[in-house]
């Protein structure tokens, strides 16, 4: 395996294991420079939103990298403001026109908002971006079990992923296990924890016995659970470092002991009750 290795969704689209994502990193230079090693570096995936403010440098930097269209795979997700089923296609078409790609591979709705009661509506819209061809697949972010339950009543296509914030202190096994018995991909947005607990003892003594960082354990970690990661840096040392994570594997015990970290603790809001 490498970074160009991927997984089959339940469509039938490939898309590879490790992507990079651009959250918090600012619009310009710096999002265009960080693409750019990313994609030298060997990358193919990249994850970015209509709220990062950066799907303009992320479009020039996919042309400006002599890299072709059809090796890449580019996510971006409707926003919060955005939801409701007319909202949402006119959304798409001015994240679209920011990247400068005639089709997104992955469109997302951004959170549930349970209390709007909006994501339906917003989720018919992406059927119908996916059903024109505007998009090659879509699906959800930050979406509970209950979510899902919700949406899979009336949804006509089944979402290809469900993005949400996962590492050891956040597990989710009932929810990782929910999306493998209804073969929706769950993917791991800030896998790394946004380096809050790099120096965990559990993380940094397994890291140290095996000769590698800390990163390199939670992005194997994700890889063994079979979810999708999605690291970030804008430093070149770490892009490449987070992406050398093929040659190494973490045994039974270390899974288990990573898996024990679990304390339901988010980084990020509560899909319950964020709004926007």
């Amino acid at each position: 395996m490498d970074l160009r290795s991927s997984v089959e969704l339940n469509n039938g689209l490939a898309i590879p294991w490790v992507g990079f994502g651009v959250f918090q990193v600012p619009p310009g230079e710096v999002t265009y420079r960080s693409v750019i090693m990313a994609l030298e570096a060997g990358y193919r995936h990249v994850d970015t939103a209509s709220i990062y403010g950066n799907e303009k440098s992320v479009g020039e930097a996919i042309r400006a990298s002599g890299v072709p269209r059809e090796e890449l795979f580019i996510t971006t997700k409707v926003w919060n403001d955005d939801q409701g089923y007319e909202k949402t296609l006119k959304a798409f078409e001015a994240s679209r026109a920011r990247l400068g790609l005639d089709r997104i591979d992955l469109y997302l709705i951004h959170w549930p908002m349970p209390s709007r009661g909006l994501f339906k509506d917003t989720y018919r819209a992406l059927e119908k971006l996916y059903r024109d061809g505007l998009v090659r697949s879509i699906g959800v972010s930050n979406f509970l079990v209950h979510h899902l339950e919700e949406l899979l009543k009336t949804a006509e296509v089944k979402p290809v992923i469900n993005q949400v914030e996962f590492h050891p202190l956040l597990f989710q096994p009932k929810l990782l296990d929910f999306c493998r018995r209804n073969d929706i991909r769950l993917e791991a947005w800030s896998p790394l924890t946004r380096g809050r607990f790099l120096d965990h003892t559990v993380i940094r003594g397994i890291a140290e016995r095996l000769g590698k960082t800390s990163a390199q354990v939670l992005l194997r970690w994700d890889l063994q659970h079979e979810v999708v990661t999605l690291p970030r840096s804008t430093k070149e040392n770490h892009i490449k470092e987070n992406a050398r994570i093929f040659d190494f594997e973490l045994s039974d015990e270390d899974m288990k002991a990573l898996n024990s970290l679990d304390e339901g603790r988010r980084i990020g809001p509560n899909p319950d009750v964020f709004a926007g």
